[in-house]
């Protein structure tokens, strides 16, 4: 199933071309008070929430995609994790380029391990704003987790039975020779969307062409079966570090033809099995 967060908040079923408003699915969720739960509410009783959403949407009022405003399908992660240099061909790039590199060595993910964006993350519809437009700001366009379920020292073979969804991300960055959890975590730098795909719709998410075009122009075109650090041992390394909780997204990281976009440029982005989305940046 293909679940959306538009407009004011809205809970939706894509189909096609259009949208199902299932906005009473939310009533499954049950009411936390003060402090909340850890993590996003929505993605921890996702299966409720479908189950739901699936009985709402033969009469749920239905809209045009291009009609509503796509925000993020996970409101409230409480991380958002990066997967530094996780291709070998991206590393060659930015070997190579020293726009990219800053004259640093570049070495690959199995030294650098993970790195955490801000948890902020805004939708397709919602678009980055640009900041330090003096210096450079490239997209960087991965695939990404979503975990369902709180997650600690799991093992590689049981990793995607934590997995609830998957969706596109887009970790953003301004190069610079700051660190990577700063000049990847600037506001509206971390774009997931354009919905979330409920796991059992995506058979082998280690086998999944993606790609972005700014314009009409294709930057990037790869595929997971190129990763370094597969979607199993992101989430096996990774909680052995952190605890996941439900909402939790893992960018997977980025493979080569990364590069600048600028104010009024359109980014085009699509993953097999997920779906395409339009990001439009702005000047901030």
């Amino acid at each position: 199933m293909k679940i959306c967060r538009f407009n004011d908040d809205r809970l939706g079923v894509v189909d096609g071309e259009h949208v199902i408003d299932v906005t009473g699915a939310l009533e499954v969720i049950p009411q936390s008070g003060w402090p909340a739960p850890i993590g996003d509410t929505l993605i921890a009783n996702l299966d409720a929430v479908c189950a739901k959403a699936s009985a709402l949407a033969a009469r749920g009022q239905q809209h045009t995609l291009s009609s509503v405003v796509l925000k993020s399908p996970v409101a409230n992660p409480n991380k958002v994790i990066g997967a530094p240099v996780n291709y070998y061909a991206h590393q060659d790039e930015a070997i190579k380029d020293e726009g990219v590199s800053f004259g640093r060595e570049i070495k690959t993910i199995d030294h650098y391990g993970l790195f955490l964006k801000n948890p902020v993350l805004v939708g397709a519809g919602e678009g980055v704003d640009l900041h330090f437009t003096d210096r450079r700001n490239d997209h960087e366009v991965e695939v990404s987790l979503i975990i369902g379920k709180t997650a600690k020292n799991v093992s590689y073979e049981n990793a995607l039975d934590y997995v609830a969804a998957y969706s596109i991300g887009l970790d953003m960055t301004v190069r610079g020779t700051e660190e990577r959890s700063l000049r990847k975590a600037i506001d509206s730098y971390s774009v997931l969307g354009p919905w979330l795909v409920t796991a059992d719709e995506i058979a082998d998410p280690d086998n999944l062409d993606f790609s972005i075009h700014v314009g009409d122009e294709e930057r990037q075109n790869s595929n997971t079966n190129k990763l370094i650090f597969d979607c199993r041992k992101l989430i096996e390394y990774g909680s052995s570090f952190y605890t996941l909780h439900p909402g939790d997204v893992i960018m997977t990281g980025t493979p080569e033809g990364v590069g600048p976009v600028e104010p009024g440029d359109v980014m085009h982005c699509y993953c097999e099995g997920i779906g395409s989305m339009d990001v439009d940046v702005r000047a901030a």
